[in-house]
């Protein structure tokens, strides 16, 4: 237990955030088996397509955010079907991982699916505020 405190202080401190080897394999695994809605999402976000870096699946701690920017700090959560009666959970860590100065955006698959023009918009509204 002490080691891994040791760990992650040690990665904090680096700038870098830190993850579990567990989270690795798991962000390994969900990567390639996305949803359709995290599918189209990152249609529209790879690429840099909004003039900044995406990252899908990828591990804090020892949970996986849906997408991460390490320019901002801002975690992109799509949210389906495996979140609908884990409110207190999905809370809890996100608290946790917002101890490490990240912040989130959360839509839903529906947004995603029949919306994507404006979950977009408003991603690009948060990145221009982040990076003020």
């Amino acid at each position: 237990y002490i080691k891994r405190l040791d760990y992650i202080f040690t990665m904090v401190l680096q700038n870098i955030l830190p993850y579990t080897p567990e989270a690795r394999e798991k962000a390994k695994m969900l990567r390639k088996n996305m949803t359709k809605s995290e599918k189209v999402f990152w249609e529209g976000i790879r690429k840099e397509q909004l003039h900044i870096r995406f990252y899908r699946q990828f591990p804090i701690l020892d949970y996986i955010v849906d997408f991460y920017c390490k320019e901002i700090g801002l975690a992109i959560e799509i949210d389906g079907k495996s979140h609908q009666n884990r409110f207190l959970e999905d809370c809890h860590r996100q608290e946790r991982i917002e101890t490490l100065g990240v912040r989130f955006l959360r839509f839903t698959n529906k947004e995603v699916l029949e919306d994507l023009d404006n979950v977009l918009q408003e991603l690009k509204n948060t990145i221009e505020n982040l990076s003020k």
